[in-house]
């Protein structure tokens, strides 16, 4: 019964939710491509292993080297303008720095801590334990969801699992956004502060970027869904009790009924009243007047097996 027991539907799209953030958020932090771009660098001389990519310089044969001197080959070097320069393809993640070799197709990395400025690195530092203790947390979430499927026969501890399970996915997803927007301020940084033979042309954000958003928005999904179920379970519950308090009314008394019925009116509307206050609070007056008559060793049992008998709510 729904009523016994968490809805499994909407805790199986809390998990759902859950595992795709915690894969996206792992691919991303693994991944390097969370920017990509150009960086503008000169092209090497032309020689005997290098024919393309470079600057062709005219050497002078060994009959005019004494007529021919450095400066003329330096300054015609100059000249040929942006045609000394290419641009290499590169991509940055958190942990490493690929560049475009231009001497062979192989890639050159360089870690990003050691690229990124002294004052920077802290920031770094902490956003890269934001992101593992983000990962961490959506790990936690996702155990206590599937304890929780794989555990219905407790509805109570069911509701508890549930409830450290919303708690676990909404801090990691607060602590995934700042672990992403730290590490975008510390490579803004980097692109103006870096070293000269880094800095980048161009640049925008890679898939792995917008891999780590999307993970966050799937975590803040699951977490919404999660806590929906615990509110929506606490309600039936609610629902429940009152329905019970309902069926249970007509084997008490009159004056029970009265005050089980003051009761419960607490989780029922205003506009439903089933008993005047007033009434309850006149008919224990009645017995408190009735005692206080009564002889000293008359038991209380007794005084208030009598009254039933004459008062009702």
């Amino acid at each position: 019964m729904e009523l016994l027991g968490l809805p499994l539907r909407r805790t199986f799209l809390a998990v759902i939710l859950n595992l795709l953030a915690l894969t996206l958020s792992t691919t991303a932090l693994l991944g390097s491509y969370w920017c990509t771009g150009t960086q503008k660098v000169p092209k090497p001389l032309c020689g005997k292993s290098k024919a393309s990519q470079c600057v062709g310089v005219p050497m002078p044969s060994d009959a005019d080297a004494s007529n021919v001197s450095s400066e003329d080959t330096v300054h015609y070097s100059w000249e040929t303008g942006d045609d000394r320069f290419a641009f290499r393809y590169f991509h940055t993640g958190m942990w490493l720095s690929c560049e475009e070799s231009m001497e062979g197709p192989e890639e050159k990395c360089r870690s990003f801590i050691e690229l990124s400025p002294p004052a920077e690195r802290g920031i770094l530092w902490l956003s890269l334990g934001s992101e593992m203790l983000y990962i961490s947390l959506l790990l936690i979430s996702f155990i206590l969801l599937m304890v929780e499927i794989l555990h219905t026969g407790n509805p109570v501890c069911g509701m508890k699992l549930n409830a450290f399970a919303a708690v676990s996915s909404v801090l990691s997803g607060l602590l995934g956004m700042v672990a992403h927007m730290m590490y975008t301020q510390v490579f803004q940084a980097t692109v103006n502060l870096g070293p000269e033979d880094w800095r980048p042309h161009t640049w925008d954000y890679g898939w792995a970027f917008y891999m780590a958003w999307a993970s966050f928005t799937c975590c803040m999904a699951s977490a919404v869904t999660t806590l929906n179920t615990y509110t929506k379970t606490i309600l039936e519950f609610k629902r429940n009790h009152i329905k019970g308090y309902d069926g249970s009314l007509k084997d008490h008394p009159q004056h029970h009924q009265c005050f089980i019925q003051q009761i419960s009116s607490y989780y029922e509307p205003k506009g439903k009243v089933f008993c005047s206050v007033s009434e309850g609070v006149d008919f224990y007056t009645d017995l408190q007047q009735k005692i206080l008559q009564r002889e000293p060793e008359l038991d209380l049992d007794e005084v208030l097996g009598q009254t039933i008998g004459e008062d009702c709510c």
